[in-house]
């Protein structure tokens, strides 16, 4: 394979699964990661070598750094870094358990952020690459039930838009992508209605579609995202109640 390389974290199931092999059919190698080492297994047997697997629990900052220094000893410089890692759980305030909070932060931002940490220095020494931060429209305000998870990625929006700034100086792409429902193991708990919901396959279409583009924000389904972004505008007053009664919280 000649083709580009990306490195795609939390690549086991979901989004990660479905972006790593859209792109290997548009003719990207893949360095795909994740703690599900068989789950990897799999996925790389499915691509008949285009996709290599490098096991990684993203929230050990070595091991993220021993797994990036692999692979581009291995595969040579990425081009792509999807930082996709990530989990969930419900945190409500009659049962707040801060250690369900500190994981769900601990992986989708610490791990987000050590994940970075691996991969920008050499895309900086060579002014390119590029690189994409999984967030979600959750992140957009607080939503009920999902105070760590609503953190977490409101987190991530913030650290990408801070990377930008300097990142935009030495030549290297950094896009945010906000979905909003998609079938995942992780959505698959979940037991109240999800609008908009869509496959994870559709996601990843979407997705390599917005990192073709210039756009600093990749958000969608679009009519979900625009709601969420409306209701984040409203004054506390109006947002707190109707949010309340349209989840019922």
């Amino acid at each position: 394979m000649t083709g580009k390389l990306a490195w795609i974290t939390g690549a086991s199931t979901g989004i990660g699964r479905a972006l790593a092999l859209r792109l290997v059919r548009d003719g990207w190698r893949v360095a795909a990661s994740a703690r599900g080492s068989d789950a990897l297994t799999g996925l790389a047997n499915e691509s008949s070598g285009a996709i290599r697997a490098f096991p990684l629990d993203v929230t050990d900052a070595g091991a993220t750094l021993r797994v990036a220094a692999e692979i581009e000893r291995e595969l040579g410089a990425v081009d792509l870094v999807v930082v996709n890692a990530g989990t969930d759980a419900r945190t409500p305030a009659t049962d707040f358990d801060p250690a369900v909070a500190r994981r769900v932060i601990e992986v989708n931002l610490i791990g987000a952020s050590n994940t970075l940490a691996a991969a920008m220095p050499e895309m900086i020494r060579r002014g390119a690459g590029h690189i994409a931060v999984v967030a979600s429209v959750a992140g957009y305000r607080g939503l009920p039930r999902a105070a760590a998870y609503s953190a977490s990625k409101a987190g991530l929006i913030a650290l990408a838009e801070g990377l930008k700034f300097d990142l935009d100086k030495h030549g290297v792409k950094i896009q945010v992508i906000c979905p909003g429902f998609v079938r995942t193991p992780l959505t698959d708990k979940n037991d109240f209605a999800m609008p908009f919901l869509m496959d994870a396959d559709e996601a990843a279409e979407r997705i390599v579609r917005g990192l073709k583009s210039s756009a600093f924000e990749i958000a969608f389904p679009r009519r979900f995202a625009f709601i969420l972004k409306l209701l984040g505008c409203l004054p506390d007053r109006v947002y707190f109640p109707l949010v309340a009664k349209a989840t019922g919280a």
